[in-house]
C-alpha cells in the first residue's frame, strides 16, 4: 500500500464525507487538481500553506486506487495529484492536526 496525505479543513472534509467524495478546496479548486504531499513533505505543507489555519485534519489515502500524477512542485520535488474526486474508499483515515 502506498499513502498519500491531504491536509484539510475539518468542516470541509465532513462535508466530502457526506457527499461520498472530495472535491477539492482552495487551492485544489483553483488548480484544478487536488494536491497531496508524501509523508515526508506533509510537515512542510502544513507549516507553509496552514500556518494560520486552525481545525485541520490529515487525511491518509491509499493510492492502489487512484491515477495519481506526480509532478514537481516546491523546490522541485515531485507532489502527488489528484486530476478528479477523490472517493471515500481509498481514505484510509482522517486525523485530527
Amino acid at each position: 500500500m502506498s499513502l498519500i496525505y491531504k491536509i484539510c479543513e475539518a468542516d470541509i472534509w465532513r462535508d466530502a464525507e457526506t457527499a461520498g467524495k472530495f472535491c477539492g478546496a482552495g487551492i485544489d479548486l483553483v488548480d484544478g487538481y487536488i494536491h497531496f504531499s508524501t509523508a515526508a513533505q506533509a510537515s512542510d505543507t502544513a507549516r507553509l500553506h496552514f500556518k494560520h489555519t486552525e481545525n485541520l485534519v490529515l487525511v491518509a489515502v491509499d493510492t492502489a486506487t487512484l491515477e495519481i500524477k506526480w509532478e514537481a512542485s516546491r523546490g522541485g520535488d515531485l507532489f502527488p495529484h489528484l486530476y478528479g474526486d477523490l472517493p471515500m474508499s481509498a481514505v484510509i483515515a482522517v486525523e485530527p492536526m
